[in-house]
């Protein structure tokens, strides 16, 4: 059973910063892939960005040269720090990783942007 608990989120002026936690339980965290995805308000759920075990990783245009996505394999948790925050970038941050026959969503954090 994998479970993704999500924390960090909050109320942030714009240009401001947050760092978000995703803590991660089950024995094979180092080796998955994991990601950070993101859903504003009435809008479709779209990746932010991503880690691969290798921690090679990969970034949505949007949030490019401002978030930064890492890993800590010893904690089995993945971080997302977002810098220069706008207000576009409000909604709700899941976590995610998947395995061959099963997708593992986090409850979700919410970053609120303010202008």
């Amino acid at each position: 059973q994998v479970q993704l608990v999500e924390s960090g989120g909050g109320l942030v002026q714009a240009g401001g910063s947050l760092r978000l936690s995703c803590a991660a339980s089950g024995s094979f965290f180092r080796v998955w892939t994991m990601d950070w995805y993101r859903q504003p308000p009435g809008k479709q759920r779209e990746l932010v960005a991503a880690i691969t075990s290798g921690g090679t990783t990969n970034y949505a245009d949007s949030v490019k040269g401002r978030f930064t996505i890492s890993r800590d394999n010893a904690k089995n948790t993945m971080y997302l720090q977002m810098n220069s925050l706008i207000p576009e970038d409000t909604a709700v941050y899941y976590c995610h990783t998947s395995t061959v026959s099963m997708n593992y969503w986090g409850r979700g954090t919410q970053v609120t942007v303010s202008s």
